[in-house]
């Protein structure tokens, strides 16, 4: 994530389907297709839309005002925690559905 941030690459979409390992044991990231160019490290124009998946969302994105790199750093905190734990930070016993009353509640959860 550091050299991806030390060269203005904001990859907004870090999650364990996004992350492969060669043979030789380093990981990989895939899946560029959310990736911009952001050169200041501040938050970019994407604010009238959430990318990315709700798990590994920080707050500030879920609030409208766009991702930064303190909005990646957060999704790799959670996706650490996910490979520690087994599930998301924010994902309850009641939220293991998809259905949109679970979502808020996930919602409601990373922005308390």
């Amino acid at each position: 994530m550091n050299y991806l941030h030390q060269n203005g690459v904001l990859y907004r979409d870090l999650k364990p389907e996004n992350i492969l390992v060669n043979s030789d044991g380093f990981l990989k990231l895939t899946d560029f297709g959310l990736s911009k160019l952001n050169i200041s490290g501040s938050l970019n124009d994407d604010s009238d839309r959430i990318i990315g998946t709700l798990e590994y969302a920080a707050p500030e994105v879920l609030e409208g005002k766009g991702h930064s790199i303190a909005s990646e750093w957060w999704a790799l905190g959670c996706l650490i925690y996910e490979l520690l734990v087994g599930v998301p930070p924010f994902l309850m016993n009641d939220n293991v559905s998809s259905s949109v009353n679970s979502r808020q509640k996930m919602y409601n959860l990373i922005n308390a």
